[in-house]
């Protein structure tokens, strides 16, 4: 009987192991070529996989829950006949291999090597073995990975147990659950505490009489929909930002020690969320994009980080975000920007407010939007010159 090897595959050039969260078949179950198989969850994506071949679900070698590396098989898919009673045990250790060069982008290196962690480990452990006082020798024998090797997972749940345990004489049982966190949410909090640390955080806030863009989009709608579009306000201020950007290149950039690398490509980053935590894809050359090319964007990768169909080059090279909690009914936030980034649009709701005009009260649809920015290399008066900018584009919008 032919079979087909089902392996973790990997999702991005830095990721080198993943975790099956969930089987979407059970063996005896019948696949077909490329309908979803299994789903994933890596430090950057959670993601769907596709069955590599059309047969049967044999054999489930890789338990929901467990991290592998990658090119580990996880199943094996037969051409037809009984499947396997019973799920195989994990793949047979083998030795690892030598840990591949990480990218500038990446998970930095370790500034120095642990001579004595067993085997070799990822820069991601090394890190939060330093970062939490952990030596890598007591975890020795216990690592789930290929040949024992200690994975990121292994450190985390070193790390909750070691804060959970119960203190000496304590004999009060607590009222609580303690849920261990999705690979999604271990990999945000990591990104966003790092955030903090890194840059300097500034938030500057301006309101934004919205009376301009909310006539435009009116006056739009039916046009778009006969395109197959569904027009909403976060493409006016995406674009407003987009024009802003290239009049203050500084928000378009990173920084590295002590250079500031300035972009040349605008890509922007749209903050979804999701069931277990937020993505942001990201809208590539969004510089080059009109109003109808970023609605088409916007909509494109919301429906695919909803649906887990985003690819590992769709969350990666943002050189700026926005972010919308206003859908939710949030007056306004102060956003974490998404490192290497230096700043982020936050848009709140859209409400009618008492406003004076030509000193008369009038209603009028208001926002209040926020830039959080690094003043590492952006200063105040900067980052308000852009705000001002967007202002003045979306109370005069002209298409």
């Amino acid at each position: 009987m032919a079979e087909t090897k089902v392996i973790m595959p990997q999702m991005g050039e830095s990721i080198f192991e993943g975790t099956l969260t969930r089987w979407l078949k059970k063996p005896g179950d019948t696949v077909k070529r490329d309908e979803p198989l299994f789903e994933i969850s890596t430090d950057k994506i959670d993601s769907e996989i596709p069955s590599p071949a059309s047969g049967t679900l044999q054999k489930v070698l890789v338990q929901e829950g467990q991290t592998v590396e990658i090119n580990t098989v996880v199943g094996i898919i037969g051409d037809g006949g009984v499947a396997a009673p019973a799920a195989a045990p994990p793949p047979a250790v083998k030795a690892a291999a030598p840990t591949p060069p990480t990218t500038p982008s990446s998970t930095p290196a370790p500034e120095e090597s642990d001579e004595s962690a067993p085997g070799h480990v990822s820069p991601i452990v090394r890190r939060l073995a330093r970062e939490h006082g952990i030596d890598l020798s007591d975890l020795a024998g216990k690592g789930t990975g290929v040949g024992g090797r200690i994975t990121k997972n292994d450190i985390l749940a070193f790390i909750e147990q070691r804060g959970t345990a119960p203190a000496a004489g304590a004999g009060v049982t607590e009222n609580v659950e303690r849920v261990p966190m999705s690979a999604m949410r271990k990999s945000i909090s990591e990104h966003m505490v790092m955030s903090l640390r890194t840059s300097a955080h500034v938030t500057t806030f301006f309101e934004v009489d919205c009376s301009s863009i909310m006539a435009a989009r009116e006056k739009l709608r039916a046009e778009f929909e006969r395109w197959g579009i569904k027009l909403t306000v976060t493409p006016f201020f995406v674009l407003a930002a987009v024009r802003a950007l290239k009049r203050f290149p500084v928000l378009n950039a990173s920084v590295e020690g002590d250079t500031i690398i300035y972009k040349k490509t605008i890509n922007v980053g749209i903050a979804v969320n999701v069931e277990g935590g937020l993505l942001v894809p990201v809208i590539k050359e969004a510089g080059e994009k009109n109003l109808q090319q970023l609605s088409q964007s916007i909509n494109d990768l919301g429906e695919r980080a909803r649906t887990k169909k985003l690819t590992p080059d769709d969350v990666k090279g943002g050189t700026f975000s926005v972010t919308n909690p206003g859908q939710f009914g949030a007056v306004i936030g102060t956003p974490i920007i998404n490192q290497p980034q230096v700043a982020i649009l936050c848009m709140g709701g859209i409400k009618k407010r008492a406003v004076v005009v030509d000193d008369a009260i009038v209603a009028r649809p208001i926002i209040m939007l926020a830039l959080s920015f690094d003043h590492r290399i952006i200063d105040g008066a900067i980052a308000d010159q852009f705000m001002a900018d967007i202002q003045q584009q979306l109370e005069n919008w002209q298409e």
